[in-house]
């Protein structure tokens, strides 16, 4: 797919490719000493247009929210600032090699910067860019430093920090009596480890017991999601990719079975999880379409923005199900936003 913005009016826009050296990015001597191609911004002459791929590394609620929010920023800040942006989507179909491949030919192809959307497509798409120095923009990052996307001069984003301390609050808020905790997450999934291993600290502390099974295809986190069914009083998922493309009939199950399941997106709650509490994923791809414009116009790249959480998301229909009032969150603060589960 590839959009092309329309310039609504003559203007232009500065870019710099440089933005690859450890001294600050404004500095003469560090854009000549980073060995980009591109000059300095004040070097360049004016641009009316740029090219921009997006890589998202596969087809699920939340990413797909996530892109469709970064060309509704990029459409607005075209009309705004009236200058062209041309942005074509790619889809790595969570395949390392296929990712890899684009990352290839995106560089190849001399786009002017790429936004990669979660961990997997971020890491490729940061080592296919590692000699040209192009612009890397990723979104939906929840522990950039455990994914080594920090501290490279070509390298910013988005992150969706996860407090996975305020969602194990939440479960225990519905229900003080729980016994077991089932952790359900794939251990091929870099956005989990931080959010696990918090929450097994968490449950450590309080001395309740947890239960953890794992999956990387639909049919072995299908398996997962039933074990624990049978196992635990309450379930968490965090910010996890895989567990996202299964998260209908994951869902389905642990409320037949009458078990709360609590995640670490709202996507996952319109597929009918029972309740998040996360960042807006609108806001999320507004963000980082906004950091890559500031990125290509300035010529900097600033370290990585945390996008604000505390938005509670409680599905009104699953909490019907299990017997349990939405306000019931009310206490631990934040914002509530009901939903209802999304037709497939």
């Amino acid at each position: 797919m590839k959009k092309t913005i329309a310039m609504l009016t003559a203007a232009a826009l500065t870019l710099s490719l440089a933005a690859c050296s450890s001294a600050p990015a404004s500095s003469a001597d560090s854009a000549a000493s980073s060995g980009s191609s591109a000059a300095s911004t004040a070097e360049q002459s004016a641009a009316d247009s740029v090219r921009i791929a997006i890589v998202q590394q596969m087809d699920h609620a939340s990413l797909d929210q996530i892109r469709a929010a970064i060309e509704a920023e990029l459409d607005a800040q075209a009309a705004e600032q009236g200058i062209t942006i041309e942005y074509e989507l790619f889809n790595g179909q969570n395949d390392t090699t296929t990712l890899n491949q684009i990352g290839t030919q995106v560089v190849g192809d001399g786009y002017d910067a790429i936004i990669p959307i979660a961990t997997l497509a971020a890491q490729c798409m940061v080592n296919a860019a590692a000699e040209t120095e192009t612009p890397v923009i990723y979104a939906a990052i929840s522990d950039p430093a455990a994914a080594d996307l920090t501290d490279i001069s070509y390298v910013t984003g988005t992150s969706d920090y996860l407090d996975t301390e305020f969602i194990m609050e939440m479960m225990f808020t519905a229900n003080p009596d729980i016994q077991t905790v089932g952790l359900l997450y794939s251990n091929s999934e870099p956005n989990s480890e931080a959010a696990i291993a918090a929450a097994r600290a968490y449950l450590d502390e309080k001395g309740v017991a947890y239960v953890e099974a794992t999956g990387n295809t639909n049919d072995e986190v299908l398996a997962a999601a039933v074990t624990l069914a049978d196992q635990a009083d309450a379930v968490f998922t965090p910010t996890d990719n895989v567990i996202m493309a299964a998260a209908g009939a994951v869902s389905a199950t642990f409320t037949e079975a009458g078990i709360p399941y609590y995640t670490g997106a709202d996507s996952f709650v319109t597929a009918g999880a029972l309740a998040t509490c996360g960042v807006n994923y609108d806001e999320l791809g507004a963000a980082t379409a906004d950091l890559a414009l500031e990125v290509l116009q300035t010529g900097t790249v600033p370290e990585y923005q945390i996008v604000p959480g505390g938005i509670v998301t409680v599905n009104t229909e699953t909490a019907a199900a299990l017997g349990l009032d939405p306000h019931v969150f009310d206490s631990l603060g934040g914002t509530l936003v009901e939903v209802t589960t999304a037709a497939e």
